[in-house]
Formats: C-alpha cells, structure tokens, sequence
C-alpha cells in the first residue's frame, strides 16, 4: 500500500539525473541540508528527520549522488589535534597565463598534501592556496622547497592565519 509520503516522493522525483539546483524539491532540499550537518546518518534516520519511508528517501540520496549534488562524505577532522597548526593561505602569481601553464600548475598542486585547497583567480593574483602545515617552519619549507622551485612562478605572498573566525564547509 502506497502511504501519502511515498506518493509525493513518486510524484516528484520524475526529473532527469542531471537536475540543478533549481530542479530540487522541498525534500531533496531537506535531505541535502540534513547530510551536511549529519552525513553519518543512517538511511533509517535520515527518512525520519525528512519525513518519508527509508526506501523513497534512499532512492533520492542516490538520485542526488549520480546527479552531483552530492560529492561524496567526509569526516569533519580537527587538523591542531592531528599536529597541523598553521592554516596560511599562498597567493601565486604566474609568468605565464597561458592555459597549458595554469593547467601545469594545477596538476602539480594535486601532488602536495599541504595544499588542502586552490583557487583559480582573475585579476593580479593567480591562484590562492590554502595550506595546513604542522607549524610555520613547515609551512615556509613548501614555500621555499616546492613552489619556489617551479619554472613560471612570477611571484608569491603568504599569510599564515591568526585565527579562524568562521569554518563553514556546508553550502547555504
């Protein structure tokens, strides 16, 4: 027997794998911002706090995974209990704009651990970097012992953060 939670799920989720935000649902929207906060969730629980039976909601998780919604599940880590903590940010500057050299720069980035995350920037500054290093000694070795040592690198300014006033990585 079909519940009225179940035919709603049904009744909605007759869109393509590849919808956009504008494409969601008050559900999908639901079950997105639930995962953020909570991605351990089990699929039992998760049906609950959005209100439909575990087999429709597991049937939108699924939709929002291969549709790209959702990139994948991560535990949240405290980097200063691991040892890491300097957060600086490193803003490069490039000889050349050309697009093999920023496509060569990004694929280097991919191999250094302390980079967690790069930014392609327009305007003076290339790219911006943000490091976590074990401490600044740390930190000044990447910058002198890796970047530094690359052929196009025009320029290069860091700034080790003091703190951190807002840690956000959930989307709005």
């Amino acid at each position: 027997m079909t519940t009225p939670r179940d035919r709603s799920e049904t009744e909605t989720s007759r869109k393509p794998d590849n919808v956009c935000a504008r494409d969601l649902d008050v559900l999908d929207a639901r079950i997105l911002r639930v995962l953020q906060d909570h991605a351990d969730l089990s699929n039992v629980k998760l049906s609950n706090r959005v209100g439909l039976t575990p087999a429709p909601c597991l049937r939108r998780v699924r939709k929002l995974e291969r549709s790209g919604h959702i990139r994948g599940y991560h535990a949240k880590l405290d980097a200063k209990m691991l040892g890491f903590d300097v957060v600086g940010f490193v803003f490069v500057s490039l000889h050349s704009q050309a697009h093999d050299d920023f496509i060569a720069f990004e694929k280097q980035v991919i191999y250094w651990p302390i980079v967690r995350e790069c930014y392609a920037l327009h305007g003076e500054t290339d790219f911006v970097l943000k490091c976590v290093a074990r401490n600044l000694a740390h930190f000044q070795r990447f910058i002198t012992e890796a970047l530094l040592k690359l052929p196009n690198i025009k320029s290069i300014k860091s700034a080790p953060a003091v703190r951190i006033s807002k840690e956000d990585p959930v989307c709005p």
